[in-house]
This record gives structure tokens, C-alpha cells and sequence, in this order.
């Protein structure tokens, strides 16, 4: 698969005539709980040559592939890249960090990365999260049987607002890091243990009964983190985003 996936990225630089700078996995995978029929969720940034920036008239910034059933792949222009970068953007910042990345200029990207740990929006990052923990949580009791999905997808939101709110920084993607640094053993954790083993041996339609220790602890997460969500800081100064673009666009860095 991986040899696909950059076999695609080839063929996109070549049918648009960009410069791919950085590719990752994101979604499950890259937060370490795909089931055995979760499709790759590939994300890039990319640039154009110069000229093409140059214009009076706003050209498309995304490049959007056709889904298949095991392939989903799309991407960022770089300009666009960071403007949502500058405001902290939380996908986006998720990208920068992932795990599993498939292309990367170090040059462009160690640039991207010192700018995105000054971008991070711990409040609007905790609303991001807190959001579809609720969504997710809310799915979840409707009925007397959820998707296994549902609920590590609200249980993931919630252990990356504890660590913003401990560490005013952007949380590791993978669920696993998150586990041992706040639930590394007890009851909660095995029952945990316990959906993350049904996922990985299961596909995306698995359901399960309602798990009490479990949704006990999301709706008490729920409603204390909502509490303690840190305030964003000052936005970090638009002209070092200018800069950056300038070297990498501009001045042919790519």
C-alpha cells in the first residue's frame, strides 16, 4: 500500500504540475485504531511553481483525488497551508504530527513545524476536540449497542484536551501515548484494552453493548474538561508566515 501511496503522489506532482512537500496518514490509522477494512486517509501540501502565484484571480487551493474504497487522498496549497496554520488550524496541526508520513522536505517542513508550535491554539483546539467527543458521546446513547468506533473516537477527543490543558502544546496522535500517560492500568484501561483489540480484528460496521465504566467516564470528562479549557494566546506574528512562504515559493526553496 505504501508503495501506491507514493506512486499517487508522483502522478498528482505530474497531472497538476506541483511539488509535493509533505504527505501523512491521518485518521485512524495514524491514531493508531484502524479496523481491518479502514481506508488510508492520506493528506499533502503542496506547491505550485511561482508564476503560479502571481495572479489577480484566486485559483483552486485543493487537490481532491476520487475515493475509492481503500484510498482517500487529498491536499493543501502550501499559501493555503498557512493561512490556516496562523489560525490553528487543529486538522491541520494533527498533519504536522503525525506518526506515519510517506514524503517530507526537511528543509520546507522544519520551517512549517517551528511555526505551527507557535500557531497553537489551546482553546480553539479544545473546542475542536471537545466537539466531536460530545458528537460522538451523544451517538453513543441513543441506543443500548454503539459502534466500537464511536467510542474510541470520543475517547481520543477527551485525552487530548487533558494533555492541552496540562501541556498548552499540540497532543501525539496516537491513542497509545495518550493511554499511558493518563489511564495506564485499572478497570477503565482493560475495558479499553478490551475495544481496541475488537477494532483491530474487526471492520468498521462492529457494535458492541454499552460499556457503564466507559460512559460514565466520558460524560464526567465531558463536563470537567469543558470547565478548565485554557485561553488562546496571542496569534504569533503574521509576518513570519509571510517569510516562510517567500523562501519556500518565492525563492524556488521548493
Amino acid at each position: 500500500m505504501q508503495a501506491k501511496i507514493l506512486n499517487e503522489l508522483r502522478s498528482i506532482e505530474r497531472q497538476f504540475q506541483v511539488k509535493i512537500v509533505y504527505a501523512c496518514e491521518s485518521g485512524s490509522r495514524a491514531w493508531g485504531f484502524p479496523s481491518q477494512t479502514s481506508d488510508y486517509d492520506v493528506r499533502f501540501i503542496y506547491a505550485h511553481p511561482s508564476d503560479w502565484y502571481l495572479s489577480i484571480f484566486e485559483k483552486r487551493d485543493v487537490i481532491e483525488m476520487p475515493l475509492d474504497k481503500v484510498l482517500d487522498i487529498n491536499g493543501w496549497d502550501f499559501r493555503k497551508m498557512l493561512r490556516l496554520l496562523y489560525k490553528g488550524n487543529t486538522p491541520l496541526q494533527e498533519w504536522l504530527c503525525s506518526p506515519i508520513v510517506y514524503r517530507t522536505s526537511d528543509t520546507v517542513m522544519s520551517a512549517v513545524t517551528d511555526l505551527a508550535y507557535k500557531a497553537f491554539r489551546p482553546e480553539s483546539a479544545c473546542h475542536h476536540y471537545l466537539s466531536m467527543a460530545k458528537k460522538k458521546t451523544l451517538q453513543i446513547q441513543s441506543g443500548t449497542e454503539a459502534p466500537v468506533k464511536a467510542y474510541l473516537y470520543a475517547l481520543r477527543p477527551l485525552l487530548c484536551c487533558r494533555w492541552i490543558i496540562a501541556n498548552q502544546t499540540q497532543p501525539p496522535m496516537r491513542i497509545d501515548d495518550l493511554l499511558a500517560k493518563y489511564l495506564p492500568r485499572g478497570e477503565l484501561r482493560l475495558a479499553i484494552d478490551h475495544l481496541l483489540e475488537i477494532r483491530q480484528r474487526g471492520d468498521e460496521t462492529d457494535r458492541i453493548a454499552l460499556m457503564p465504566v466507559l460512559d460514565e467516564f466520558l460524560n464526567a470528562e465531558l463536563k470537567e474538561l469543558s470547565q478548565r479549557i485554557p485561553p488562546n494566546p496571542p496569534r504569533a506574528e503574521m509576518q513570519t508566515f509571510d517569510e516562510v512562504f517567500r523562501e519556500v515559493v518565492m525563492n524556488g526553496s521548493v
